[in-house]
């Protein structure tokens, strides 16, 4: 593994990037081989940027690198500051990078009530999940390539974490057939991607075991009240400044947001 001091610059460059809305053309050092380097890239860029952590997002690694990073997840933080209501009809505004990376997912949102002690399992995971919300995670960043150097150089910048939107809570969550839940994403008017949760792995509950692995081997604590953005229901899809997203869930739930670039 690199020398700290190059990670250090690593992490500096994105906090400096997103803070001021500039664009890094090109990586902005050694690009990192294993995901251990790039959350240690993470950790210090959580530690540089300062604000107060209200919750994470977790992604699916693609297929072809599962083998290479020996995971099938990643995650990254999402700032106390970048997490917006949109209920009761309210259309938030949220930034994006307009010459970086920007996307939308249509995602589910679970708030953690509680970190179990011991074991962390599928089978009582939801012992400590006190809200579910439909919602939808922007995904940006001020490196245009975010994507394409690897899971490692995405973990590296946040996650390409921009902010999460909640939108209305999912009525009696426990006993509601999530996985079988269609859900579509809109963006201006049209449709550009549709599924269910049973495509995610172990669906959303399973992306909330992740990462409170992931977190306590990292040495970090979740608060009650962190919210867990649980991954792309329908894909990844890019957006530019103007334009509206609709992520639907059900008959009945969704949530709508408009992008600003930045």
């Amino acid at each position: 593994m690199r020398t700290k001091s190059g990670h250090q610059h690593i992490a500096a460059a994105f906090v400096e990037a997103r803070k001021a809305s500039t664009i890094l053309h090109s990586y902005p050092g050694e690009i990192p081989q294993t995901m251990e380097e790039g959350y240690v890239i993470q950790d210090l860029a959580i530690a540089l940027d300062g604000r107060r952590v209200g919750g994470w997002k977790v992604g699916r690694i693609p297929g072809e690198q599962v083998a290479k990073y020996n995971a099938k997840r990643l995650a990254g933080p999402i700032f106390v500051d970048e997490i917006v209501d949109a209920v009761d009809g309210h259309v938030p505004v949220m930034p994006i990078f307009g010459k970086g990376f920007a996307a939308a997912e249509a995602e589910i949102l679970l708030r953690i009530a509680s970190v179990p002690d011991g074991e962390i399992s599928l089978d009582t995971i939801t012992d400590h999940i006190d809200d579910v919300r439909v919602g939808v995670e922007i995904a940006s960043s001020p490196f245009p390539g975010i994507n394409k150097f690897g899971a490692a150089v995405t973990v590296s910048d946040f996650g390409n974490n921009k902010g999460i939107v909640l939108g209305p809570a999912v009525p009696d969550w426990r006993h509601a057939d999530l996985l079988s839940m269609p859900v579509s994403l809109q963006i201006d008017g049209s449709t550009v991607g549709a599924d269910r949760m049973s495509n995610m792995l172990d669906g959303p509950f399973g992306s909330v075991v992740f990462l409170l692995k992931e977190l306590r081997r990292r040495g970090i604590e979740a608060a009650p009240g962190t919210w867990v953005s649980a991954g792309a229901i329908t894909g990844v899809h890019e957006v530019t400044g103007g334009q509206t997203v609709k992520a639907c869930f059900g008959e009945e739930l969704e949530v709508v947001v408009k992008v600003r670039a930045t």
